[in-house]
């Protein structure tokens, strides 16, 4: 039997999948990159946006052409699966699955009825169903996901996570100890810690601070990312112990979401815009007291969403100064999209797309802008960067320590997918850097 898995959405169910695919193995199944050929398919969603739910809902005509030509076809819905939605996805899919029971679906696949099962006591009384028990299957031979926590008790008003993942809980310092030093021996060169809210990581007096440097002491040359933080859980020692473990690299995803502070507060982002420069302004400077060269200038990306119900057109001019000040090196920018089952979902969603499309691009060019002016210093400097694929045997494409993504022609070398090189910076641009091995 062949499987087949699809993903939407973030690094967490790209996560998931990993260990969807190690269960599946472990039933005997071999993966296939057509969904056409597989006798299973498992769709691993995101419920964030509405865009991104529509697009789940779009596979059901290729579904039902599947099952034509093959009954035996079961598919499986997992990830983020809003409550509202479950009824029209149970009509699409064969199994909704929680994929907190992900050890328990054995018991499952040897039945062809269509049923929806939101809850791990409905297999195991005892609640036992910790679906990191399933080790990874890890998709990339260099880069391992390893999640430290799962769920959120933010309930911010536009997200779902916390009604599809649950509230937070994280794993034992152990466990993922253990998981990181396996991905290490097996050769990663990278580990993400990744969580929906992985600073707010507590267990028996381990926090994310002392998680970090535990994580650092692994023995092994690999660097060290994290995502996704919260601002409100980046006390001062998170920040001098990210600056002080060299094996965690000078870049951080920080959302704001907006820059302005009433609009913050309706988002239930529990920070004032003052407060997140304040923030930015110490990860800086940390950089700049405990870390060497390049590594003193930290770069910091970030989480906006523009047109949130009731925006006016002050308040994204707030934005966009916060973004003139703060200046960040990358901004994933998202137009606010009204999604059932959230607080937002229930308010006026009043910025037009038009206007909507207009502040998203206003965002982009502050910026490319300041992206630039970052990236200018690298220029003349050798870089170590982590290859990460091989384009048409003509040129190597990876990231540096802080995030950049660079290409460089290969030039008679010969390096692959997980070794870690030294490039000579040539040519800046807003968003890439471009250089010659060394």
């Amino acid at each position: 039997m062949e499987y087949f898995i699809q993903i939407f959405g973030c690094q967490m169910n790209r996560s998931d999948s990993e260990r969807i695919a190690t269960l599946f193995e472990s039933l005997g199944m071999r993966s296939t990159d057509k969904m056409e050929k597989a006798d299973v398919a498992a769709v691993v969603m995101c419920s964030v946006r509405q865009m991104a739910a529509d697009r789940v809902f779009g596979l059901e005509q290729k579904f039902k052409q599947i099952k034509k030509l093959c009954p035996e076809f079961k598919s499986i819905l997992t990830g983020c699966v809003v409550e509202n939605d479950k009824e029209r996805f149970a009509k699409i899919f064969d199994h909704i699955l929680d994929i907190k029971t992900l050890n328990q679906w054995p018991k499952l696949l040897d039945t062809r009825k269509s049923q929806t099962l939101p809850s791990p006591e409905e297999f195991d009384p005892s609640g036992n169903c910790d679906y990191f028990s399933v080790l990874p299957k890890n998709s990339s031979k260099f880069s391992a996901l390893v999640p430290i926590s799962k769920g959120c008790d933010n309930f911010c008003t536009y997200c779902v996570v916390p009604y599809t993942r649950g509230p937070l809980e994280s794993r034992a310092a152990k466990d993922i100890l253990n998981e990181v030093k396996t991905a290490v021996n097996a050769g990663a060169k990278e580990i993400w810690l990744l969580g929906q809210n992985v600073n707010n990581y507590h267990d028996n007096g381990v926090d994310f601070a002392e998680l970090l440097r535990l994580v650092n002491d692994v023995p092994g040359d690999f660097w060290i990312r994290f995502t996704s933080p919260h601002p409100k859980d980046f006390n001062d020692n998170a920040v001098k112990t990210m600056a002080q473990c060299q094996k965690v690299t000078p870049y951080l995803n920080l959302p704001i979401q907006s820059g302005d502070s009433v609009i913050l507060k309706t988002m239930r982002r529990p920070y004032t815009v003052a407060a997140y420069k304040t923030l930015v302004k110490k990860i800086r400077q940390a950089f700049k007291k405990y870390r060497h060269g390049l590594e003193k200038e930290v770069a910091i990306s970030t989480d906006v969403i523009v047109g949130f119900p009731g925006e006016t057109k002050t308040q994204f001019s707030n934005t966009a100064k916060a973004f003139k000040e703060i200046k960040y090196d990358m901004a994933y920018i998202s137009q606010y999209s009204k999604r059932a089952g959230t607080v937002a979902g229930k308010m006026d969603d009043n910025v037009a797309p038009k206007e909507k499309k207009l502040r998203e691009e206003a965002i982009n060019d502050i910026v490319k802008i300041t992206a630039l002016s970052h990236n200018k210093k690298y220029t003349g400097k050798t870089v170590v960067v982590l290859v990460d694929s091989i384009k048409n045997g003509i040129y190597g494409m990876g990231k540096t320590r802080s995030y950049k993504t660079v290409k460089f022609p290969l030039v008679g070398s010969n390096p692959k997918p997980g070794d870690i090189v030294s490039v000579k910076i040539e040519k800046v641009q807003s968003f890439g850097l471009i250089g010659k091995l060394q």
